[in-house]
């Protein structure tokens, strides 16, 4: 049985050559190149643990595929073409996406987090609802965001 180390290194390289619509496409995968004991259970916790989302590719296919470095240079980066637009209410933020690109863009979200007021995200297709750390400064954290997709 290989390592758990060269499982993730194996299944991360995997992710960025190949194109896969589904878990068990993965799992045969893994099978095929000699790793032991991988089920449909241990690739969820696989793409959950390496940041991988479910998105759609230019021909409308949804795929698996890992998102890029998500630290602050990643803001320069056609990122933000993504954004289409950011509102608000008196008490959650709304940003909508391009399809697909919304999970990507929440995560980010979720890595500047309470430091820039933002309490947490919930992501769907192409709609992120944002909820501030502090209701009354919801308008400061609309600020933020949008400085990041502007």
């Amino acid at each position: 049985m290989k390592q758990s180390t060269e499982l993730m290194t194996f299944f991360k390289a995997l992710l960025e050559k190949e194109h896969f619509s589904s878990q068990g496409e993965i799992v045969e995968a893994l099978v095929n190149a000699g790793f032991n004991n991988i089920n449909q259970s241990k690739v969820s916790r696989m793409l959950s643990k390496s940041g991988a989302v479910r998105t759609r590719n230019a021909k409308q296919e949804m795929l698996y595929c890992l998102p890029a470095d998500l630290s602050i240079p990643i803001i320069t980066s056609p990122l933000k073409n993504l954004v289409l637009d950011i509102d608000r209410n008196d008490s959650i933020i709304v940003i909508r996406t391009s399809p697909g690109a919304a999970q990507l863009i929440a995560r980010l979200l979720d890595s500047i987090g309470k430091t820039e007021g933002i309490l947490g995200n919930i992501a769907g297709d192409d709609t992120i609802f944002t909820t501030p750390t502090n209701s009354k400064k919801i308008q400061e954290t609309m600020n933020i965001i949008k400085k990041l997709f502007h």
